[in-house]
């Protein structure tokens, strides 16, 4: 690796001119990163009819902002998108690469990093930069990337050091990442990218897209609660969506809860559902595996409700109740309701 220390890079994820919020959340990051590296936040954003997007990365933390814009670089397909960042990576040389572990990032990251032999981990829940003592090759690195993750089925959590050459990549799950207010003040600058597409980088068409609505968009809700297989059947979760609508929240699910057929899978929190930052967490007859706990640990405050005292859930609540969940939140909806 080269003695000077490349930039922190996101690639900037948009719909229809809409930056998506994993992007700004990763430009978050980015900015925090390459403030301990002590170097730029860019971002790279591709598309058409763009130029009106780039302030608000700019007000979000990027310094500087790669945008290339072509009609065919509308919509989304990755074969353009992967050899643009290819050739500006190859150019420009940053030391880390964030992209967002969305369809989109999950299908364009691994052919960026295949071309670039370069290594990537996917689905991170935290980045840092520290320094790396590989004690079997007797090596000491500066300044790597520490990529967090859950592994082996999520029963651990994994700090991943990529030792190769740069770019240091990763996919990063989205609401993991703390998105910090934006400064309107702050301003960057725009490097005019113009793309070179052939007609083989356009090879596929996209004839039909077709979106299916979620019932509910647990990312954006400062309360949530959630039930868990604890709550024992189909019948009593209807405690769980009573509480949530007297409180006026949100109803979140473990796997096991969804797995039972009790609520669909937009409701799912946890390592295989959606990551969570509500102000209000209300846990409910849920273990507290580390599959769950991935998706709600940031919550701003979380209560615990459990019939077993010594349930993981509890090592990470604010306030924890140890009883029958049954018995409990019928006498919470009516406290909330006498109060109301």
């Amino acid at each position: 690796m080269s003695e000077k220390i490349g930039n922190v890079w996101v690639f900037i994820e948009q719909e229809g001119a809409k930056i998506a919020g994993v992007s700004l959340e990763l430009v978050c990051k980015g900015r925090e990163l390459a403030a301990k590296l002590g170097v730029k936040t860019e971002g790279v954003l591709l598309g058409n009819g763009l130029k009106d997007s780039v302030p608000t990365l700019f007000h979000y933390g990027c310094d500087r902002v790669f945008l290339a814009e072509d009609p065919k670089l509308e919509p989304f397909t990755v074969l353009p998108y992967a050899k643009i960042i290819n050739e500006l990576v190859k150019k420009e040389k940053p030391n880390i690469l964030l992209f967002g572990a969305t369809p989109k990032g999950r299908e364009l990251a691994p052919r960026v990093a295949s071309t670039l032999l370069a290594g990537l981990t996917a689905d991170c829940t935290d980045l840092k930069i520290d320094d790396f003592d590989d004690k079997v090759n007797k090596k000491f690195y500066k300044n790597k990337l520490m990529q967090i993750r859950p592994a082996f089925g999520g029963n651990i959590i994994a700090t991943i050091v990529n030792t190769w050459d740069d770019p240091q990549m990763v996919t990063v799950r989205p609401g993991v990442m703390k998105m910090d207010a934006p400064d309107t003040s702050r301003k960057g600058e725009i490097v005019h990218v113009k793309p070179q597409i052939s007609d083989a980088e356009t090879i596929v068409k996209v004839i039909q897209r077709e979106r299916k609505e979620k019932s509910v968009n647990l990312q954006v809700e400062g309360i949530i609660v959630a039930g868990g297989y604890g709550i024992g059947s189909k019948d009593n979760f209807r405690l769980v969506q009573e509480l949530a609508k007297t409180i006026g929240g949100a109803v979140g699910a473990s796997r096991a809860a969804v797995d039972a057929g009790w609520i669909d899978h937009d409701h799912q929190v946890g390592q295989t559902g959606v990551t969570v930052r509500p102000k209000l967490y209300i846990a409910c007859g849920i273990s507290g595996s580390v599959q769950h706990r991935a998706g709600m640990a940031e919550s701003g405050k979380i209560i615990a409700i459990n019939s077993d005292p010594d349930a993981p859930i509890f090592s990470i609540a604010h306030y924890g109740i140890v009883g029958d969940v049954n018995d409990i939140l019928p006498k919470m909806i009516k406290a909330f309701r006498a109060k109301a």
